[in-house]
Order: structure tokens, then C-alpha cells, then sequence
């Protein structure tokens, strides 16, 4: 099992890089924006693994038209949330649908189109390689960076672009349940609902990524998925035992 370091590495890094990502996105209120950058990304990927133009393939090995279709899903959000703020989550949501169909389209001539789908959906996380690692570093570090920028307004500028180049580095590995997953559902549970620390949503989120790993090799199960569930329950175990912990000091502190 020790050949799990790599994928527990790289989910280390995605859990510093996202978490942090996520909390932002729950004080924002546009919970959805998240899913449908993430699928605009996918999008981006699957077009260029289909596109064997040979200048294409000079950068194959990044997802340079997935990260522009991110960017483009961001700017269509920010326009959206400014022009229209009373629909925004219906927007949002058209954007996701009409990316997902589109990517539906473009394999739909492959052979291979339903494992490219699955793979982006539940990426392939299991079998991360020392090249991964490099973008992920990349994405940990600059969303450390943007937390220690102290001025609000530079901060809220930069968020979106951001956001779409950290969660297409994440897409192209982890697919868009597990990046949907470690951007919200710890910061949801434990921030936002308990009052915690971030750090203590992403000590959370990496358990539920080990678990879901160990899981995953363990018994051959598809590791995207694996991971999700594992998240979702371990988030929900803590929050429910620090509610527990939290009554038991209310009533002892009120029969002393």
C-alpha cells in the first residue's frame, strides 16, 4: 500500500487548495458556480483530448482549452450574478446543463466517449503520477498566497480567475464530483454550519480522500466515487460529534 503516497499527496494538496476555495464560494451564495466552472473545465479537457491537430499536441499534457473554458464559465457567472442577481443559481445552472450536453456531443462519435464522461466525472485520482503533483503545488500555492492578501477588494478581483485555474488543474485529475465534493462539503458542514476553522474542514476533507483511496484499492471500487461518499460521511460524523460535544458543555456549564 505504500505506492498510495502519490494519490494521498496529491489529495493533501487539492484538500489546501480547494477547501479554502469552496468557503469563499458559500459566503459568496452562488454554490453552484463551483459544479458548472468545474464542468465548463471538463469540457475544455475532453475537446483537446478529441483535437489531434499537431500544433495541439505541443501542449497536450496541460489542459490549456480547459482552463480557457473556465474562464469563459467565470465571466459568464460574474456577468450573471451583476445583471442578474434574483436567478442567478438558474443561470448558473443553464451554463452547467448546456456544458455537460456539449461534452456529451463531442465524444458522441468516439468509441471510447462513455470512459472519457466517466472520467471526468470521477477522475482518476488513484493513479496519480510525480507529474501531477507539479500543478497541484502550483494551485496549493497560489490559493495560499490569495488568503494572505490583506485587502479585500484585490482579493474579490482575483477570486473567480482564480477559482477556474485551481479547480481545472483539479477537474483534469479528481474529475468533478470529487472537486465538487472537497469544495463544499466540509466547509459547509463544519465552517459554515459550526463555526470551525478551515484548517480543521480540510484535516476532514484529506481523511475522507485517504479513506476513500484505501477504499478504493482495497477493494477495487471506482476511486471518485469511493471518495465522495467517504467525505460526505466523515464531514457529517465530525459535525454531528462536535454538536454532541457542544450540548454536553452547554448542559454541564448549566448545572454547575
Amino acid at each position: 500500500m505504500l505506492w498510495l503516497w502519490l494519490p494521498c499527496t496529491a489529495s493533501l494538496l487539492l484538500c489546501i487548495a480547494l477547501v479554502p476555495l469552496g468557503r469563499q464560494v458559500l459566503t459568496r451564495g452562488v454554490v453552484f458556480a463551483d459544479i458548472a466552472i468545474a464542468q465548463w473545465a471538463a469540457l475544455g479537457v475532453i475537446v483537446q483530448s478529441q483535437w489531434s491537430a499537431h500544433w495541439l499536441s505541443l501542449i497536450q499534457p496541460l489542459p490549456v482549452l480547459g482552463l480557457l473554458s473556465a474562464l469563459i464559465c467565470a465571466f459568464g457567472i460574474k456577468i450573471i450574478v451583476r445583471a442578474v442577481p434574483a436567478y442567478r443559481e438558474a443561470m448558473i445552472g443553464i451554463l452547467y446543463v448546456f456544458a455537460a450536453s456539449l461534452s456529451t456531443l463531442v465524444v458522441s462519435q468516439d468509441p471510447h466517449g462513455a470512459q472519457l464522461l466517466a472520467t471526468a466525472m470521477n477522475g482518476d485520482l488513484l493513479w496519480t503520477s510525480k507529474q501531477h503533483l507539479i500543478p497541484l503545488v502550483l494551485s496549493a500555492v497560489l490559493v495560499l498566497l490569495w488568503c494572505g492578501i490583506g485587502v479585500p477588494q484585490l482579493r474579490a478581483k482575483l477570486f473567480l480567475p482564480l477559482f477556474a485555474l485551481v479547480v481545472t488543474l483539479a477537474v483534469d485529475l479528481a474529475g468533478i464530483y470529487v472537486v465538487f465534493a472537497t469544495l463544499i462539503v466540509a466547509p459547509l458542514l463544519l465552517c459554515h454550519l459550526r463555526g470551525s476553522r478551515t484548517a480543521l474542514a480540510i484535516v476532514v476533507s484529506f481523511t475522507g480522500h485517504v479513506a476513500g483511496l484505501c477504499g478504493s484499492a482495497i477493494f477495487d471500487w471506482p476511486a471518485g466515487a469511493v471518495v465522495v461518499v467517504a467525505i460526505v460521511l466523515i464531514s457529517v460524523s465530525v459535525t454531528l460529534l462536535l454538536q454532541n460535544q457542544r450540548n454536553r458543555s452547554q448542559f454541564l456549564s448549566g448545572t454547575v
